[in-house]
């Protein structure tokens, strides 16, 4: 049944007249009086008394009433519910991203957002990019943040920074001292890495193969900051993001910028191309962009 409709019916109700309530409407008489006898054959019942100088309910009329009331309202709620989802007064995003790639780039980000959508919540899922990806896939996660290259026919991306690992050594190895390292001089070193099923894993191990060797792989961790506490231990040689790298640098461990060849870390924000974005989901999408310009803005 049409709100136009229920709105008729309870104006007439409140009125008693049909002549007041189509003058309060800005409608016809006659049409006003087609839509309510239209109600009473869809709903099979007598609404009003016309019989009487002033129109009455039947019984079933008051009840009519007390639901069309109750409808109307539910549906003024539903509006201002889909407007507040509009206007960002509420509403929840998942999002998923690695350890390495949250603790060098997220913190001020979300920090921001917070502050522009304080009801709107966030909810962080840190994991590698493949569980990220099937996460994704699964519409378990809105969205998430990765390393290229994605499965285009499946994934939405927005590049977000392109980058090249930087190789972490302890402060005393003799490779410290060189601004250059061949991938190929790191043959017998013992490499710490990233859980496999993280891309940062399979970016390493692949790049040691195309150089013809198995990277010996002594450790693995999920947690940046133990994998350089390791390096410090002089435990192993490991590669990580620029912008985490730089924080492990102490007096047992050194960064070493560029490796030849170089192994490429280029992030990016995705999303399903089959299930759809929410408001929210748009709106924290916007706002990565929009700080994604300024910082860019600001390094140039």
């Amino acid at each position: 049944m049409d709100l136009p409709y229920l709105r008729y019916f309870i104006e007439v109700a409140e009125q008693g007249s049909f002549s007041r309530s189509a003058e309060s409407l800005h409608i016809s008489q006659p049409a006003l009086s087609k839509a309510i006898k239209n109600m009473e054959e869809e709903l099979g019942v007598v609404l009003f008394n016309r019989s009487t100088r002033h129109l009455q309910l039947t019984d079933d009329g008051d009840v009519f009433l007390r639901y069309a009331r109750a409808m109307l309202a539910m549906s003024r709620d539903l509006q201002s519910s889909l407007n507040e989802g509009k206007q960002l007064k509420r509403g929840n995003i998942s999002f998923g991203l690695p350890p390495v790639i949250g603790a060098s780039l997220f913190p001020a980000i979300i920090a921001d957002f917070r502050r522009t959508y304080p009801r709107v919540r966030l909810q962080l899922l840190e994991e590698g990019g493949k569980v990220v990806e099937q996460q994704i896939r699964e519409a378990k996660l809105d969205l998430g943040a990765v390393v290229l290259p994605v499965d285009e026919s499946l994934f939405d991306a927005f590049p977000l920074a392109k980058e090249r690992l930087s190789l972490i050594v302890h402060a005393d190895h003799p490779l410290a001292r060189q601004r250059l390292v061949r991938l190929s001089e790191l043959r017998e070193e013992p490499f710490i890495l990233f859980k496999e099923g993280f891309s940062l894993y399979d970016r390493v191990r692949d790049a040691c193969i195309r150089e013809g060797f198995e990277p010996d792989i002594v450790f693995e961790s999920s947690q940046w900051d133990f994998i350089g506490e390791m390096v410090g231990a002089g435990l192993g040689v490991a590669f990580l993001p620029p912008t985490v790298a730089k924080k492990l640098v102490t007096e047992n461990v050194s960064v070493i910028a560029e490796t030849d060849p170089p192994i490429a870390w280029d992030l990016a924000i995705i999303w399903s191309r089959q299930h759809y974005l929410s408001h929210a989901s748009r709106a924290w999408l916007q706002h990565i962009r929009e700080w994604n310009e300024k910082t860019n803005r600001r390094k140039s």
